[in-house]
């Protein structure tokens, strides 16, 4: 089985040198896959795994712009369609100075899969810019996101390719970017998810990823006869995802003490909820993304230049970005006594980060099932875009959690093991290949 996971690897890595974010996405799900294929003779013999690495569309174009001093500015846009194979491409945009190839493609790539647990019929994408909105003017983003759809918007539509927000994409970058849709295309439609709710957004859909991860951690803590209501929560980031993750966990009486940013974390002992949560709100809202002033503000130790996963907790949330939690950081979770890792970011946690968590048995969800919590809400608001309607923040929520209490039973019915432990990526991985791999077998090669 190592022969033929290697020689997999070895023609993907052909394919696709100098990829290194790409090629782990790929190395972790062909781990798990290529035995299920092996085990399930339906699938051998068609490439499935090699078909869907490889992206059906990448699209990269020029984006000039210019800035507030009359300079002509040039960045590089992207949009990679991975798989339409059970619905329209689906996935954010970002707008980050690290925005490469190999970071959308891995991106795309794990969007497949994480689109496929949903149930809803979603295909997977993923795009973006290696403009950085950080210390721009209003003007400026507007400039840019106009001049970035003016080429985009040849390649999307409602029933072909749907983005959405992601890392440096937000409220203001998705209205910039669907009014010059609208006004290139002269159609109101649902093209762009995250929008503004006077134009056709949904209610939750700025905290979903968040409120879905810990629907997620808490059915994890169900499946063992515990409760969520108590724990100790170690939250990294401070964007929409760690934001939701501690409304929602604070909610629920757990007690969320870390939040993070580039220049180090915060610990509050008496956990993060109330006005502490609106001063986030705040500090977001004013483009100030260190954690700094938190500590001023509140009183609470400031540890400059380290990561949360220094403090001793029950429960571990990596919501920041990719490879932020590595080999060190698990050992020592796992010497502090944590009982379970939820990936609310894409792919936060370093692979032998995850190999040391299972080794001592301790819950590991990764992003592509406890993370869909956001593209969720973004397939819900498509359908109310398609529908004509808006539904109320109580049923958007009723749906989510529904859709996150799903995943976790499709991860459990794929990863159980016989000694009772549920190895949560392979169930993750296998219930999202099965869907896609269904539809792809039964269009033909295509």
């Amino acid at each position: 089985m190592q022969k033929l996971i290697h020689e997999f690897m070895v023609e993907v890595e052909k394919r696709n040198p100098n990829e290194p974010e790409f090629l782990q996405a790929v190395k972790e799900v062909g781990e798990t896959i290529i035995p299920y294929i092996q085990e399930k003779k339906i699938y051998s013999g068609h490439n499935l795994l090699l078909r869907m690495t490889e992206p059906e569309r990448t699209i990269i174009f020029r984006v000039p712009w210019v800035d507030d001093k009359g300079r002509i500015q040039v960045n590089r846009g992207y949009r990679i369609q991975m798989n339409s194979a059970i619905g329209p491409y689906k996935g954010g945009l970002r707008f980050h100075p690290s925005v490469n190839l190999s970071i959308l493609k891995f991106l795309a790539f794990e969007q497949t899969f994480k689109n496929a647990l949903t149930t809803l019929p979603m295909g997977g994408a993923k795009g973006g810019s290696d403009f950085d909105p950080r210390g721009k003017s209003d003007d400026e983003i507007m400039r840019f996101c106009h001049a970035f759809m003016s080429e985009l918007y040849r390649h999307i539509g409602p029933n072909t390719d749907v983005p959405a927000g992601d890392i440096g994409v937000g409220a203001r970058e998705i209205g910039y970017m669907f009014g010059m849709y609208k006004k290139l295309h002269n159609d109101f439609t649902g093209v762009i998810t995250g929008k503004g709710m006077s134009w056709g957004g949904s209610l939750l859909r700025p905290q979903a990823t968040g409120f879905g991860a810990v629907y997620f951690l808490k059915a994890m803590l169900e499946s063992k006869g515990e409760d969520i209501k108590g724990k100790r929560i170690a939250v990294s980031g401070f964007g929409n995802v760690a934001w939701g993750a501690v409304t929602k966990a604070a909610e629920l009486g757990a007690k969320v003490v870390t939040l993070s940013g580039p220049d180090g974390h915060i610990y509050d002992e008496d956990g993060i909820s109330g006005k502490k949560i609106d001063f986030m709100l705040e500090l977001r809202a004013s483009n100030n993304d260190v954690v700094k002033p938190y500590a001023e503000k509140f009183g609470v130790p400031y540890f400059e230049g380290k990561s949360p996963w220094m403090q001793k907790v029950d429960i571990a949330m990596p919501c920041a970005t990719q490879n932020e939690l590595n080999l060190d950081d698990a050992k020592n979770l796992v010497q502090n006594g944590v009982k379970c890792v939820v990936e609310g970011a894409n792919m936060p946690v370093m692979p032998d980060a995850i190999a040391w968590f299972q080794k001592h048995k301790i819950l590991f969800s990764p992003g592509k099932a406890s993370n869909a919590g956001g593209v969720a809400t973004s397939g819900l608001e498509m359908s109310q875009n398609s529908l004509r309607i808006e539904w109320s923040a109580e049923e958007v929520d009723r749906i989510l959690t529904k859709i996150m209490g799903d995943i976790h039973d499709s991860c459990v019915k794929f990863g159980a093991r016989e000694d009772g432990y549920v190895d949560y990526v392979r169930g993750a991985n296998i219930a999202g290949f099965v869907k896609v791999a269904d539809a792809m077998l039964a269009q033909g090669v295509v």
